[in-house]
């Protein structure tokens, strides 16, 4: 037996139903990425239902996206950015065994994290308070339209269905953060307490992994909800 593989094995990482290391990050490798492809298709399901309302109630959906802020949703798409950053170092110095600067790193990310929430807060809260929220009390009143009464009324059916889908995914878009930043509070403690090193940081990479994919949710969102079909 080499020198590697019995420090392999007995690495007090390694779970006995795996031969080695190595066959345990991939294990770990795999099962991720075969939850990130089930997660795909729960957005992308979400995302076609927008593209058929969206092309059957064009003008309704076009004065929806013009009600929401573009300069929050573009200051949570650079935070989102920074803290994909902030996840690659983490791998990085995880890799290195860099148990400082891992924990700096994911620090970092629980608080972009937090940011992002915190500014999704701030849009929910303007959304409530103009009575945007789907419901008996839903009423919505394009900005262009305001003291232009000959102006033909927006339907009030069509511009609640935008309503709900911009609510629906971007709510659960915000609870996979909220995971995301629990994940890796627990992995800051993990990684503080020295269970991570250059021999093993799988939970740290597969973390990773994670939150890139969430970040690129956004990243689709942020353009499909707040930047198309702006104009009538």
């Amino acid at each position: 037996m080499s020198d590697s593989h019995a420090a392999s094995t007995h690495n007090p990482a390694l779970r006995h139903h795996f031969a080695d290391m190595e066959q345990q990050k991939d294990s770990a490798s795999l099962g991720m990425w075969l939850f990130l492809v089930t997660e795909i298709m729960f957005f992308g399901g979400m995302f076609c239902a927008y593209l058929v309302y969206r092309l059957a109630y064009f003008n309704e959906f076009a004065a929806g996206s013009q009600s929401l802020s573009i300069k929050l949703g573009a200051i949570n798409t650079a935070v989102l950015l920074g803290s994909s950053l902030t996840v690659v170092l983490a791998v990085n110095a995880a890799q290195r065994g860099k148990r400082k600067s891992l924990v700096t790193y994911l620090i970092i990310t629980i608080l972009l994290g937090c940011t992002f929430l915190g500014i999704k807060a701030r849009e929910y809260t303007d959304k409530f308070e103009e009575n945007h929220v789907p419901g008996p009390t839903f009423h919505f009143v394009p900005e262009h339209m305001q003291g232009h009464p000959e102006q033909p009324p927006i339907d009030q059916g069509h511009a609640q269905m935008f309503f709900s889908l911009y609510f629906a995914m971007t709510g659960l878009h915000a609870i996979h953060m909220i995971i995301g930043v629990g994940l890796f509070a627990g992995l800051t403690w993990m990684a503080w307490k020295g269970h991570y090193s250059a021999d093993y940081y799988t939970p740290i990479e597969n973390a990773g992994l994670y939150w890139h994919f969430v970040d690129v949710v956004w990243i689709y969102l942020f353009p499909l909800l707040y930047l198309i079909s702006r104009h009538h």
